[in-house]
């Protein structure tokens, strides 16, 4: 039995999430920028949420031209009182929350016998406590409309682990923890709550990896590079449209194959 195929409509632009309102961390910059435009390209309502202004208004400025729109909202994840008014503040403005991009991250380097404590608490509380703190406020607003699609920005090293990143690795298994257990919390109120892991990507995170290691990560790569944040954005896209109305509490790797 062959598979429907998904048509574009005339004039070539698809709009999978045509009027669909999205809220994606970390929004301005790597992947979530990647994303936000990719959303917005189909049509999207896109709150895009980010600690810099700055990159927001350059968010805002490229985006202009394309099919949906970007709302920009300054927002410290760790911050529960702020999340709690953006997220307010976005239902008040748009009535709903569809789908919810936790992908604001960050990194603090360090083997373990020299990880500093604030360095470990830097990447736990935006990491791990930031996704809770964000779900937290936007799930009652999804259980009120029975419906939502929740996508949590994981990693290969939550799932492998990685010398040097006991804090990052840490804070993404817990991502990994907190996505199965809200997907089966959460279904029967049908809200989807899944996980992307990706590898090593072109992003300002990366760049900052020393030449050994760069080398040392692409000898592990079967595709021989690292992925571009489009490639990833177009993973959270189909969770984000209906199109994965079926999925949920899965963990989907784009690595390039890093980890077969």
């Amino acid at each position: 039995m062959h598979g429907t195929i998904l048509k574009r409509p005339e004039g070539g632009v698809s709009m999978r999430l045509e009027g669909k309102v999205c809220m994606i961390t970390g929004a301005a910059s790597g992947i979530g920028k990647a994303a936000s435009l990719l959303f917005v390209q189909e049509g999207a309502i896109v709150a895009a949420c980010d600690v810099s202004e700055t990159s927001l208004n350059t968010l805002v400025e490229e985006a202009k031209d394309l099919p949906g729109k970007v709302e920009p909202y300054v927002l410290d994840v760790t911050n529960r009182e702020q999340v709690k008014e953006v997220v307010e503040s976005i239902v008040q403005k748009y009535g709903r929350i569809d789908v919810l991009v936790n992908n604001a991250g960050i990194t603090r380097d360090a083997l373990l016998v020299r990880m500093k404590e604030e360095d470990w608490d830097a990447v736990i509380n935006v990491n791990l406590k930031g996704v809770f703190n964000v779900t937290q406020a936007v799930v009652p607003h999804m259980i009120k409309q029975r419906s939502g699609s929740i996508i949590n920005v994981s990693s290969v090293v939550g799932v492998y682990g990685n010398p040097g990143q006991t804090n990052y690795a840490a804070s993404k298994a817990g991502v990994i923890g907190m996505t199965k257990t809200w997907a089966k919390e959460l279904a029967g109120r049908n809200i989807r709550v899944n996980a992307v892991a990706p590898g090593f990507i072109e992003t300002p995170m990366t760049e900052k990896l020393p030449d050994k290691a760069r080398e040392a990560a692409l000898s592990r790569i079967p595709l021989g590079r690292f992925g571009k944040p489009e490639e990833v954005a177009q993973v959270y896209l189909f969770l984000a449209s209906d199109e994965s109305s079926y999925i949920t509490g899965q963990v989907i790797g784009v690595d390039g194959g890093l980890v077969i």
